[in-house]
């Protein structure tokens, strides 16, 4: 459930007309829902109810922007980072560093540094060499890092190959088949205190099996470390439940996704972390885009609109699906591409798809945009980026400026030797 829903003819984000939101701010720009970000986030953690104090964090990834963030941490999230600038950002909005895990295959120095400094709650270690730098990095500091083990657990999550993170052939985690010799040789060392595993598979995941296989793996890897003398409090399971893009898609509920957790991991005897991105902020935003004009098409029509690849990347990336809706009724349908003003055919968000009767200066709408939207944006073709606006109630506020090209060209020099 999420709240745009029409009133009088016209598309509104809780309260407010889309097309006030358009008048004020100008067109394209991002419309995220307070109330759907709470809801979901309230939602999920009730799924997780049978658990005995089980650790949420948000993966910032998602969408960070800080508003956002900081309704989450008001929701009691905490952060699953990938990078400093997005634990820089964790911290911003509010959130704990007892709340703060930090993800990610590729950690620099500097950012391993920033989280020891910062004293987040855990590290997920992707290597043996990324283990044994944090180690070093610890114990020149006198401390030892928390931390837990990524396992790649060589299980086809079933979804899209870019977002699929847990096969053999990924470049996250561990295998499954070196874990407990390398989870006994990082353990060992005195900058590190190793107790945890960690799992992601993937990411918008339809079906809960591959989710099971994993946790199952991973269960009995538990058993056999501790069979081994190691010691296991927490393991992160990471997020990955999939949401509807298309009206009429069903996926697992987090109802169901937590039932399936709790019966798995009964017996395990650890905190459960949990890193829900998409399923929280997907359909909690829309993107908002004028129709420029509508040119004929050899089969069908082009609506050419104001958003374009590098605003909402998922069609272009993935050949994802976006329900697009206008904002006014109109009882009229017509079958149309649907593309941006990028110059390359890559800029397409649907083709022949049945679509509202829409002429030049028309508002529309693309769903399901408030998870890796604004946060995948790029300035393609010295486009600027689209500003931010959160809506609660009757009230709505930017969140994000609008950035025009200008001011990133701003930020460019040119040497003295091209004067």
């Amino acid at each position: 459930m999420d709240h745009f829903k029409r009133t009088h003819g016209t598309l509104h984000a809780e309260d407010v007309p889309l097309n006030a939101i358009a008048e004020e701010v100008g067109t394209p720009v991002y419309v995220y829902s307070q109330a759907t970000l709470q809801r979901h986030a309230r939602v999920f953690r009730d799924a997780l109810g049978a658990l005995d104090d089980p650790l949420v964090l948000f993966a910032v990834k998602a969408n960070p922007n800080l508003a956002v963030l900081r309704v989450l941490q008001r929701e009691g999230f905490g952060a699953d980072v990938v990078s400093g600038g997005e634990l820089r950002r964790a911290l911003a909005a509010g959130m704990t560093p007892d709340k703060i895990v930090f993800s990610g295959v590729g950690k620099t120095r500097a950012e391993l540094e920033l989280g020891l400094d910062t004293g987040i709650a855990q590290f997920n270690i992707e290597s043996g060499e990324e283990g044994r730098e944090l180690a070093e990095l610890a114990a020149a500091r006198g401390t030892r890092a928390r931390c837990a083990l990524r396992i790649n657990p060589d299980v086809d999550a079933g979804t899209h190959e870019k977002i699929s993170t847990g096969k053999a052939d990924n470049k996250f985690g561990v295998p499954l088949y070196r874990a407990a010799e390398l989870f006994a040789e990082l353990a060992a060392l005195p900058g590190l205190a190793l107790e945890g595993l960690a799992i992601h598979i993937g990411s918008q995941l339809a079906d809960l099996a591959p989710l099971e296989t994993a946790f199952a793996k991973i269960g009995r890897l538990l058993s056999e470390l501790r069979d081994n003398g190691q010691t296991i409090t927490r393991i992160d399971l990471g997020g990955g439940i999939g949401v509807p893009y298309k009206a009429g898609e069903t996926y697992p509920s987090p109802a169901e996704y937590g039932a399936m957790v709790a019966r798995v991991t009964r017996d395990w005897d650890v905190q459960l972390v949990f890193e829900p991105g998409r399923v929280i902020a997907g359909n909690a935003g829309v993107l908002l885009t004028r129709v420029i004009r509508v040119k004929r098409g050899l089969n069908n029509p082009f609506v050419i609109v104001d958003a374009a690849m590098n605003d909402l990347a998922r069609p272009a990336l993935y050949g994802a699906w976006h329900d697009f809706e206008a904002v006014s009724d109109t009882p009229d349908r017509m079958t149309a591409n649907i593309v941006g003003p990028i110059c390359e055919t890559g800029d397409t968000f649907a083709t022949d798809r049945d679509c509202p009767q829409l002429a030049a200066g028309d508002l529309a709408v693309f769903r399901t945009a408030g998870a890796y939207g604004a946060t995948m944006a790029s300035s393609y073709n010295s486009r600027g980026f689209v500003p931010e606006v959160l809506v609660s109630g009757s009230h709505f506020a930017v969140v994000a400026d609008r950035i025009d090209a200008g001011a990133i060209m701003g930020a460019e020099r040119v040497p003295d030797w091209l004067d």
